[in-house]
């Protein structure tokens, strides 16, 4: 980080002395031409000339302006004499020249030393402790140095350059224009909006993420210990009918949730790190950060392996639930399924993504933990999700080369399959598959509504009696309405106007055999449902078990 920025303040002060520089060698050229000669002190000797009355005047050295321009336009001179007003007889014509040039050299070179010494004093505060430990205190500091850097260099660099709500192909478009130094400085300065922009190469993603991760642990540390520190009384008294009775005060309950949320944020972040530490362990390959911010809740996009090289690459949508605090146990399902894949096809590579790109809703269907208003039976969590959702594996398909560049599948967990349902409905959602695990309903009526149409739909969900997340999707109409015969084992039923979620014979979905024994088992090692989602990530649709 602190190199990026050394390099975009050295960028910064070669353009900031470009303008001085161009005075001063325009100021040489012209002395040159004139037959002068300049001092290292700045100061310009001129050669003899005649003077307006044709007598020889010698020459001499000046440094800068002997009087000001006002004196010098008003100085008594002969009014017959040419230039009358400029200069006197007797004085030669080359002297104002002179001073002119040297006027303008001396002002070149303070111009440049101006410019120097504020580089000087941005430069100085670009340092870092000893050794290859850098603690929060190192990255806390990083982020006033970008300030500092963009304080004097980030004119050529402006924020609002980069591009915002654009298509992933007019981001890719804009950064290709870049040069590397000017890529570069984008990524010191602005971290976090080069780390948000779809379409860009995972490389790219991953080291302004990695930066912001950096950056955000640090800061939430420090806001954490400073919590900490202002930690209020937890009870008070209050009386009741006479009686001093202790009882907790709202300001406590305030702060404990501050500081659950701190925590939480914490929590996460460390699970990132846990990964990028496991590289190598296991096989498991290189991790990218492809998102990452701490609004809200949180969110986090990690990476198993380059998805823009991979043969096979697998995108996981969590759902109720997911946040940057819970984020361990999907990148750990992430981890399982491309160990898995990259077993299925020795010789190919494989790329898994958890994708928690969106705010997901935290509190589960009625039946399933009795909240009274639970967000989970809300579509708008979906509707703000797929937008997300879109663009991401737009920008994906984008930067691994166009939609036949590799093989895609996207993998819904419970609500997660709504937001994935919603994109998809939309028919622009780019995957190759779609796998809809334990789905309360993906707002579609039948599997070929949806991008992949009904060979390339898959749907798993464990019994009723072990999952009840798909019925109770139909208690809080999370599936989609359309006119129809459905049947059960061949059996019609309910001819009219039914809602259907994917693990519905009458939706149309290719569906899988599960031996999951509640709702998160989907993923248990060696199981039915694994293998089945592995076959799908790398197209063996032939080893396919189905329920």
């Amino acid at each position: 980080m602190e190199c990026g920025l050394v390099q975009t303040a050295l960028n910064g002060l070669v353009e900031d002395l470009r303008e001085p520089q161009r005075k001063l060698k325009r100021a040489l050229n012209d002395a040159k031409e004139n037959g002068m000669s300049v001092g290292d002190d700045g100061s310009v000797t001129y050669p003899a000339a005649k003077g307006l009355d044709g007598e020889e005047v010698p020459g001499g050295t000046v440094r800068g302006r002997a009087h000001d321009l006002f004196e010098e336009r008003t100085r008594p001179t002969t009014p017959t004499m040419p230039n009358a007003g400029r200069f006197e007889v007797g004085v030669n014509p080359k002297k104002r020249l002179a001073e002119d040039i040297s006027a303008v050299v001396l002002g070149a070179l303070d111009d440049a030393r101006r410019v120097d010494d504020q580089y000087v004093r941005t430069l100085s505060k670009l340092t870092a402790e000893r050794g290859l430990k850098v603690g929060n205190a190192q990255w806390a500091d990083a982020r006033s140095d970008r300030k500092a850097v963009h304080k004097v260099a980030g004119d050529d660099y402006e924020k609002g350059d980069i591009p915002r709500g654009k298509s992933p192909e007019e981001n890719v478009e804009w950064w290709k224009g870049l040069s590397a130094d000017e890529r570069d400085a984008y990524v010191s300065l602005y971290p976090a909006s080069i780390g948000a922009l779809d379409g860009l190469p995972a490389e790219v993603r991953d080291s302004a993420n990695r930066v912001v991760l950096q950056e955000e642990q640090a800061r939430t540390a420090e806001a954490l210990a400073k919590h900490l520190d202002r930690e209020p009384d937890r009870y008070r008294s209050v009386s009741v009918k006479g009686e001093a009775v202790r009882v907790e005060s709202s300001e406590w309950r305030e702060w404990e949730e501050e500081r659950k949320r701190l925590g939480e944020l914490d929590k996460g972040m460390k699970a990132i790190e846990n990964r990028f530490d496991q590289t190598g362990m296991s096989g498991l390959p290189e991790a990218y950060l492809l998102g990452f911010d701490t609004k809200n809740l949180g969110h986090a996009i990690i990476a198993n392996g380059n998805p823009d090289t991979a043969d096979h690459t697998a995108v996981f949508v969590p759902g109720t639930g997911s946040r940057l605090g819970d984020v361990e146990k999907d990148i750990n399902r992430m981890s399982d399924l491309w160990r898995e894949s990259t077993r299925e096809v020795p010789g190919q590579s494989v790329a898994t993504i958890t994708w928690i790109g969106y705010d997901a809703p935290q509190s589960a269907i009625p039946i399933v933990d009795g909240d009274l208003v639970p967000e989970a039976t809300f579509v708008s969590y979906a509707k703000e999700g797929s937008s997300k959702l879109t663009s991401f594996m737009e920008g994906l398909q984008v930067s691994q080369g166009g939609p036949d560049a590799g093989h895609t599948t996207v993998i819904g967990h419970s609500y997660g399959t709504t937001v994935v349902g919603d994109a998809a409905y939309r028919k622009n959602l780019a995957t190759d598959d779609i796998v809809a695990i334990a789905s309360p309903g993906m707002l579609a009526p039948h599997a070929r509504d949806l991008a992949t149409g009904t060979d390339h739909t898959w749907s798993m969900a464990a019994p009723l009696t072990d999952d009840v997340v798909p019925l109770a999707g139909k208690v809080a109409r999370l599936g989609g309405f359309g006119f129809d015969v459905p049947t059960w084992n061949g059996i019609p039923y309910g001819i009219g106007f039914n809602q259907h979620v994917p693990s519905d014979e009458s939706f149309g979905a290719n569906r899988l055999a599960t031996d999951s024994k509640d709702h998160s088992g989907y993923w248990d090692e060696d199981s039915v449902s694994m293998k089945n989602q592995t076959y799908i990530t790398v197209g063996k649709y032939g080893k396919v078990e189905n329920g």
